[in-house]
């Protein structure tokens, strides 16, 4: 079994929060992400944030492509680990 993380960055709470809700549905089988709020460097506004949802994936079954698809659906992205 591996580490293998996901991260998908969303530019606010709301398409974070949607995303996760969805995520269930689209991604079956996938285990409760973690949503992390992801403060940017020298910014002190809580609104000047990113929100993180950190999926594991230890047997690898998740498509790289589709989750980058699923991610722009609310302007966000998947970092490359």
């Amino acid at each position: 079994m591996s580490d293998v993380r996901h991260v998908l960055v969303f530019p606010d709470r709301d398409a974070a929060e949607e995303a996760l809700e969805e995520l269930g549905g689209r991604f079956a089988g996938t285990r409760e992400p973690e949503l992390v709020r992801d403060a940017l460097a020298g910014e002190d506004d809580a609104e000047d944030a990113q929100w993180l949802l950190v999926l594991a994936d230890p047997e690898e079954r998740l498509d790289a492509g589709e989750l980058d698809g699923f991610a722009a659906q609310w302007d966000g992205w998947r970092e490359e680990p």
